[in-house]
């Protein structure tokens, strides 16, 4: 691996400057964000890197034998093939080596001295040396695990890719760039269409990659876990900042505000010349003044503040009065066909709550809020909306609600106070819908800026429950953060579905988790629900592995009647890991049972159980604590199972060995 060096990169589009004199070094191991208002040229410099379209000026040079692999975010197209086999095309890179390794054999088969086969002997070594250090004969086992980590089954790598939804076509796309293992990954938006479980995968496929990575997103916690570096392009000119998103974001704060104060100072001066200039434009005493002063103003470098920057507010309507009780659900069932979705789920959803709903793609969240919402009624079971309850429902699909006949303005119009068109050409803004283009017939709009049309037309509607799925697909991360803060201040109830852990951490309160084997609540925020999950998810994998590796001790034994050194070793290795693990759970349960006690001694208080807002609070916190509690002991349970089955693979019998 060497370097990626991009030099003096210059594109123009008639007569707009798309990038200009753009320099990077992407070296070892770089871990970089790409970052920029929309139609900044973000992807258009990924395809130019990759050799996708060439530059008006400027080169790309890197080190010889260096690999760059490209991840578009649109127009993926995969030939007739299973997935398997597509995938598997990330090791073409091999072909060249095979093919010289038939030769060299050919070559051999036809030497008659051996002075004259050494050469051939020589280089055939070298190349099955390289072959073996390669993951080239671990093929099968690499592509198998970076698709199960992306999220198919092991069902899904033999269905034909023309089978598969845009969605996972992107995945399988994003699979082949993994596998073919480049010294430089180009990924535009790699997680726009992952659940939170591929993405926690993704995430941590990144950090043990050993090449460079240079990654467009709009998912800001995807980005603070991966990248060290953001570049941010801005009137074509690149600028670097270190550090990940978050800390990019701090800088660029700093920047910016002394930028409008110096926008400020510069605009006052622009404005005292332009008075002076037309004051006495037509006094032929002053025409030498008023000259010298237009040709300061021709030469005037204008500031420019950052459209993607700017501080973009929204504000809900006030939400309709309605009771305590928003949603119950009682033994909900769901099937499509013989394919059941979901089964005899029950839940409450109180005012107030912020109800995220997640699980794996296909697991049946956007249907949940469809039934929600009293779209979809093919169930089984009781959906019952509490008292005075009115819903605002957006789904990616609520675009066909639109008039295809109106403009942008006239569609917000429908719902909104006509008397306030600054304001609403303002939170038009908000949703990246400035200046002419809320003229723009909604005909000719693209499918993203229908749904952020259709999207801002919900918000705007009084609602007290919102049921949202997915709203922040087409938003850039401003205006996510913009609609962040109007939900924190919204007061109503949000039910909603969404991949974006940022969005979802800042939100909910309660989390529910559907997968296949029942649905489940999380009592508390997002870094709870993603601790638990990477803890079950790690016991399964841990359940599996020793599954597999008992299987081949006890076949092994029939043989030689004993384990090899290695094995044992290595098992004795995850064993005492396992203790340490059994440990400190330990551990955390007994803190959540002094936590438990101490709030049982709150509530015996007088001033705590004579007042209702206080009892209430405590209780709530005992029941959240009891939950934990009771995941962690169950956690601890099926740990020390595993560790009782390994011990006795090993033939110890005291497990304090």
């Amino acid at each position: 691996m060497g370097t990626l060096q991009v030099q003096n990169i210059n594109l123009a589009f008639g007569d707009r400057d798309l990038l200009k004199d753009v320099s990077f070094t992407l070296s070892d191991n770089a871990r970089a964000a790409l970052t920029g208002g929309n139609g900044s040229g973000k992807s258009t410099l990924l395809r130019i890197i990759s050799g996708q379209v060439g530059s008006d000026h400027g080169t790309t040079a890197m080190g010889r034998n260096m690999r760059v692999s490209y991840l578009p975010q649109s127009d993926i197209v995969h030939e007739a093939n299973t997935v398997y086999v597509e995938v598997e095309k990330g090791y073409h890179r091999f072909k060249t080596y095979l093919e010289r390794q038939r030769e060299i054999e050919a070559k051999l088969s036809t030497c008659t001295e051996d002075r004259d086969s050494i050469p051939y002997l020589e280089e055939l070594h070298d190349l099955q040396e390289f072959l073996l250090h390669s993951s080239y004969y671990r093929r099968q086992a690499v592509i198998e695990q970076i698709l199960k980590g992306l999220g198919f089954t092991r069902e899904d790598t033999l269905r034909q890719c023309d089978e598969f939804s845009g969605g996972w076509q992107m995945r399988i796309a994003l699979a082949k760039v993994l596998v073919e293992d480049p010294d430089v990954m180009l990924l535009d938006e790699p997680t726009n269409y992952l659940d939170i479980e591929a993405r926690i995968w993704l995430r941590n496929y990144l950090r043990q990659y050993r090449g460079a990575v240079m990654i467009v997103s709009h998912d800001q916690d995807f980005l603070d876990d991966t990248v060290n570096e953001v570049y941010e392009l801005f009137n074509g000119k690149l600028t670097r900042y270190s550090g990940n998103y978050s800390s990019y974001q701090i800088q660029r704060e700093q920047e910016l505000a002394q930028m409008e104060k110096a926008f400020k100072n510069q605009r006052k001066e622009l404005e005292k010349t332009e008075q002076f200039i037309e004051r006495f434009r037509y006094k032929a005493s002053k025409a030498r003044q008023v000259q010298s002063r237009e040709k300061q103003l021709e030469k005037v470098d204008i500031i420019q503040i950052p459209q993607h920057l700017r501080k973009l507010s929204f504000s809900f309507p006030l939400p309709p009065h309605c009771g305590n009780d928003i949603v119950t659900v009682d033994d909900l069932s769901k099937s499509y066909g013989s394919l059941q979705i979901f089964k005899d789920l029950s839940l409450m959803v109180n005012r107030g709550d912020r109800l995220a709903v997640t699980g794996r793609n296909g697991a049946g969240k956007s249907t949940l809020l469809r039934m929600l919402a009293q779209i979809d009624s093919e169930y089984s079971g009781t959906i019952s909306l509490g008292s005075g309850v009115q819903v605002g429902y957006f789904a990616q699909d609520t675009e066909h609600t639109l008039n295809y006949g109106n403009t942008i303005l006239e569609e917000v119009e429908t719902i909104s106070d006509t008397s306030d068109i600054p304001r609403l050409r303002s939170l038009l803004g908000s949703f990246l819908f400035s200046d002419d283009d809320v003229d723009k017939k909604v005909s000719v709009l693209s499918g993203g800026e229908r749904s952020r049309l259709a999207l801002l037309k919900i918000l705007l509607h009084p609602a007290n429950l919102l049921i949202l799925d997915e709203p922040t697909n087409h938003l850039d991360i401003n205006a996510k953060q913009m609609l962040l803060q109007a939900l924190r201040q919204y007061k109503g109830t949000v039910v909603f579905v969404s991949h974006d852990t940022h969005f979802i951490k800042n939100i909910a309160n309660r989390i529910l988790y559907l997968s296949e084997d029942a649905p489940e609540f999380f009592e508390g925020d997002y870094d709870y629900f993603s601790w638990k999950l990477e803890q079950k998810e790690a016991i399964e994998q841990l359940s599996s592995d020793d599954r597999t590796a008992g299987e081949t001790v006890k076949s092994q034994a029939k043989e030689t009647a004993s384990l090899s050194w290695k094995e044992t070793n290595r098992m004795k290795n995850r064993l005492r890991n396992m203790h340490v693990e059994a440990e400190e759970l330990l551990g955390a349960i007994a803190d959540k049972e002094r936590d438990k006690n101490k709030i049982l001694e709150d509530m015996s208080l007088e001033k705590n159980y004579s007042d209702s807002e206080s009892i209430t609070k405590l209780l709530r916190q005992k029941e959240t604590l009891e939950v934990e509690h009771g995941h962690m002991e169950e956690q601890w349970l099926m740990l020390h199972q595993q560790i009782d089955e390994m011990e006795a693979l090993l033939g110890i019998h005291d497990s304090g060995h």
